[in-house]
């Protein structure tokens, strides 16, 4: 009971004197954590080799490779699972991402972030170790509802608690506070890739018989729930009234920028948030054309010239364009504002996916790589942006609730995104249109829904006083 007492919203308010600084690491604690969903695909080929490997003699040489040359060197049993059965995983666990977050917006606004903090660390790092169950005894729904389902119930939480609560800290900053967040998101797989890969080769040495797959599961199970408690035990909220010393609300204001909270009902049916929803959709689905089809892009498009370890140190590059942007772009939006930003991803954009065929045809290799480093900052800015977006029109008091419900723009791209890249990508196939000219309907389509997103920008008004909940103005 202790415990339970600790985590709550009282408990949680900041003292005279703190300094807000001690917040963002407690944020990114969970940001960096549940950034591991980036780096799922880590798993993706040993899932599909676990019943081969279990069935080889015991004195079998093939034993004595390496965890990834193994993998290579074994074929898939009948009843291993696939590739498109496994993607279900990561998708079911952005789905539950954004569903979680709408779902659970209110009640984060009204216990605080801790709690919330707290419940997405143990759906997370549970969510592995039943995963890890499901591995072990190859039982797919179990995979899929430990880490699909309640590990992404605690990324949505985990996405959108310290999101809130910074924004709450940083009234000044707004679009700084939620890029050191989100950056930590589009950051987090830079460490997980590395580890799950040293992790599943030291268990498969450890047990040569198994390819350490399901002890991994468990181990990130144990290590992210332990590092989560870094940020649940030292989240802090600001006190009722708090302001940074020498801040000015009025000195702040823009045209956009809302002096009163509107609150999560009314707000959930103002034009507004639609139009800044269909917003994140395209920008979302956009992204993940590119990101989806970074690698076998490059390669095709420029055959000879971009090897496969090319390509992987590319994608590599393209994860550091996404983490540089969250924070990068969401910084800038302070100085020109967040409709400003937006603008210049939604004009910016098309421009660049266009180029992308164009550079194939020219064979310029410095184009292709710019154009899909600047798209893939602006995916990530996107994100650390839009908060601070939401917070711009609708007040601080409930931002984390709007911003999870906002968030199932997310969840509905997670699916549209990969299955219009796959559909456009098979048709083209079956139509015999070369590899290298592929790539061209899916990237000029991607540029489309961005104009779609530059209207609904054009389109966003302040929102009407009637909304406004007089008697809560906005105070940080």
């Amino acid at each position: 009971m202790a415990l339970l007492s600790f985590l709550d919203r009282e408990r949680t308010l900041a003292k005279p004197g703190f300094n807000r600084w001690l917040v963002p690491p407690a944020a990114l604690a969970i940001h960096l954590s549940i950034g591991q969903a980036y780096a799922f695909s880590v798993f993706n080929k040993p899932l599909t080799k676990l019943v081969a490997v279990s069935q080889l003699a015991p004195n079998d040489t093939l034993l004595a490779l390496s965890q990834s040359k193994l993998v290579d060197a074994v074929k898939a049993a009948p009843t291993d699972w696939s590739i498109p059965t496994i993607g279900w995983v990561f998708s079911i666990a952005i789905v539950f991402l954004g569903l979680s977050a709408a779902v659970f917006g209110a009640w984060l606004d009204r216990v605080g972030p801790r709690k919330a903090m707290f419940a997405s660390a143990l759906c997370f790092g549970f969510g592995f170790i039943f995963g890890s169950i499901g591995i072990h005894t190859h039982q797919f729904w179990l995979l899929l509802g430990g880490y699909g389902v309640l590990g992404g119930i605690g990324l949505g939480l985990g996405y959108i608690s310290p999101v809130s609560t910074l924004i709450k800290w940083f009234p000044d900053k707004p679009g700084m506070a939620t890029g050191l967040a989100i950056m930590g998101f589009g950051g987090g797989a830079m460490i997980a890739a590395p580890m799950s890969v040293k992790l599943m080769e030291h268990f498969h040495a450890a047990h040569n018989a198994s390819l350490g797959v399901s002890d991994t599961f468990l181990a990130l199970g144990v290590i992210y729930l332990v590092y989560m408690m870094f940020g649940v035990f030292t989240v802090r909220i600001p006190a009722p009234g708090w302001l940074p010393q020498g801040f000015v609300p009025a000195a702040h204001q823009k045209k956009l920028v809302s002096a009163y909270n509107v609150s999560v009902n009314t707000a959930s049916k103002t034009p507004q948030f639609w139009l800044l929803w269909v917003m994140l959709l395209v920008n979302v689905t956009a992204g993940i054309g590119v990101l989806s089809q970074a690698s076998p892009m490059s390669q095709d498009l420029f055959p000879g010239r971009i090897t496969a370890g090319i390509a992987g140190g590319f994608v590599g590059l393209l994860s550091i364009a996404n983490m540089l942007g969250r924070f990068g772009w969401s910084s800038f939006s302070d100085f020109i504002g967040r409709k400003a930003t937006y603008l210049v991803f939604f004009l910016l954009g098309p421009l660049l996916y266009v180029a992308i065929p164009a550079s194939g045809r020219t064979q310029s290799v410095a184009l292709f790589a710019f154009a899909c480093f600047v798209i893939l900052s602006m995916y990530g800015g996107g994100f650390a942006t839009i908060p601070a977006y939401l917070r711009d029109l609708f007040g601080t008091r409930q931002v984390g609730a709007i911003h999870g419900r906002l968030l199932t723009a997310w969840s509905a791209a997670g699916i549209v995104g990969p299955a219009l890249v796959s559909y456009i990508g098979q048709y083209q196939t079956n139509h015999g249109v070369p590899k290298a000219h592929q790539y061209d309907l899916t990237m000029y389509i991607m540029a489309g829904l961005l104009l779609i997103g530059l209207i609904c920008d054009l389109l966003v008004r302040p929102v009407d006083a009637k909304h406004h909940e007089i008697d809560a103005p906005v105070t940080g």
